[in-house]
């Protein structure tokens, strides 16, 4: 399992609009293209000097092929739905192994 993981800064003066935009738009987007099986969103407790409020988000999914996939078929496409909110975040991916996973 693979985990692609999107962390977000975003501005104070739109963080209401775009909280509500990942939540109600964004995330079932990522989700309804089937290469995701659950979406995590998180919310960074540390305080940036930058400012701004920053959240990580993590999809689930298979493999990297299907991970791929979702770069070649359905990237683009989503990310310029963001576009309503440009210059007033940053955001930075990453793709990361699921090595073990253990409950308690």
């Amino acid at each position: 399992m693979y985990i692609y993981n999107v962390t977000i800064n975003i501005e104070e003066t739109i963080h209401d609009e775009w909280l509500n935009w990942m939540n109600e738009e964004h995330i079932p987007d990522m989700l309804a293209t089937g290469k995701f099986s659950k979406a995590l969103m998180t919310k960074v407790l540390i305080e940036e000097e930058m400012g701004g409020i920053t959240y990580s988000v993590q999809y689930t999914t298979n493999s990297k092929e299907t991970l791929q996939k979702y770069y070649d078929q359905d990237a683009d496409q989503l990310r310029a739905k963001s576009n309503r909110f440009a210059g007033k975040f940053v955001a930075f991916r990453t793709e990361l192994e699921i090595v073990s996973e253990q409950n308690g």
